[in-house]
């Protein structure tokens, strides 16, 4: 699923975000977090599926995903 991000009403970017559907199928595999706040899985996971579905290298993925660190 596509999705246009906004920054106060002007379009940023299209990013590929996965469906909430798609998102209750895996959250069951999750970690439990353990008094560190989680970082919002489904940006990280549809970054993760962007950069390979692209053959990006994950410095390249767009900052709309978080940092490339967190994503690798």
């Amino acid at each position: 699923m596509i999705h246009r991000l906004t920054d106060g009403g002007e379009a940023v970017s299209e990013v590929f975000l996965l469906s909430e559907s798609q998102m209750e199928r895996i959250e069951p595999f999750f970690p439990l977090a353990h008094g560190i706040p989680r970082v919002n899985d489904r940006r990280v996971l549809s970054g993760i599926v962007y950069v390979i579905r692209n053959g990006l290298q994950w410095k390249d993925a767009p900052k709309a995903y978080g940092p490339h660190k967190t994503l690798y």
